[in-house]
């Protein structure tokens, strides 16, 4: 699969092996639910543009007079709608990306969680904006796990970098920074969520890691058994059977041009 486009990357969110792993990511802090329910306004009707399997999705709805789940991967899709919550009636299941995907504006608020840099920005960010209610905002939500100087993360690095099609990791904070600059996002705000320790086994975690774009089965292909043959092998080396990470959750909100 060519880097020359990380966005062509996205094509793995369309495997269902890829969509069943998320299931192994971290949840959104109940924190980051606050956050949003200050922002959303009338007609409290909400787009979760890039939904996935309904992490952001279904926590809105509590406070949602409508939540527009919308995702360009049918098999993300599939699995957002066996979560518990999922059947709540002030959900719409959206086949189809930001871009083009069918929407019912006005709304209240439009949520992006880990996905903004998914989408082409001179088309969402217009669209976005139009389809915003006057006093209605766009919030860009991301979440990171950090392992500090933990004795096996160096070897783990070296690893990812080995085998990962990405040459640069551009984190969500730089796509922020780089739709200001570009003029598409006016930011008005931030704030974060206190860091969350998470401890997960080892094949949750591997199984976390292939439900990424970039370290899924399917896109490191013949390469996929090495990966994790030689990911084992360094928690294995020291013992480990647990890995441990602190989760930090922000959410920047603005008016999207």
């Amino acid at each position: 699969m060519s880097t020359a486009s990380p966005r062509e990357l996205g094509r793995a969110f369309e495997d269902a092996d890829v969509a069943r792993n998320y299931r192994h990511r971290q949840p959104y802090p109940a924190e980051i639910f606050e956050i949003l329910r200050r922002l959303v306004v009338e007609p409290r009707t909400i787009l979760d543009a890039g939904c996935g399997t309904g992490a952001l999705t279904i926590g809105l709805a509590r406070f949602a007079a409508r939540v527009d789940a919308v995702d360009p991967s049918e098999a993300m899709l599939r699995e957002a709608r066996q979560m518990p919550g999922a059947d709540d009636p002030r959900i719409r299941w959206i086949q189809g990306t930001a871009e083009t995907g069918p929407l019912e504006p006005p709304y209240g608020l439009v949520t992006a969680g880990v996905s903004i840099h998914w989408m082409d920005p001179d088309i969402v960010m217009p669209r976005f904006g139009a389809a915003l209610a006057p006093e209605g905002r766009l919030a860009i939500v991301d979440m990171d796990s950090t392992y500090g100087e933990q004795e096996w993360r160096r070897d783990f690095l070296t690893l990812i970098r080995a085998f990962s099609p990405l040459t640069h990791y551009k984190s969500e904070t730089e796509v922020v920074r780089a739709l200001e600059t570009s003029g598409h996002f006016v930011r008005e705000g931030e704030t974060a969520a206190p860091p969350v320790t998470v401890e997960q086994s080892v094949d949750d975690y591997l199984a976390m890691l292939a439900s990424t774009s970039s370290l899924s089965r399917t896109t490191l292909g013949a390469r996929a058994d090495d990966f994790e043959r030689e990911a084992r092998a360094i928690f294995a080396r020291r013992g480990m059977t647990t890995v441990r990470a602190d989760v930090i959750c922000g959410v920047a909100w603005g008016r999207p041009q």
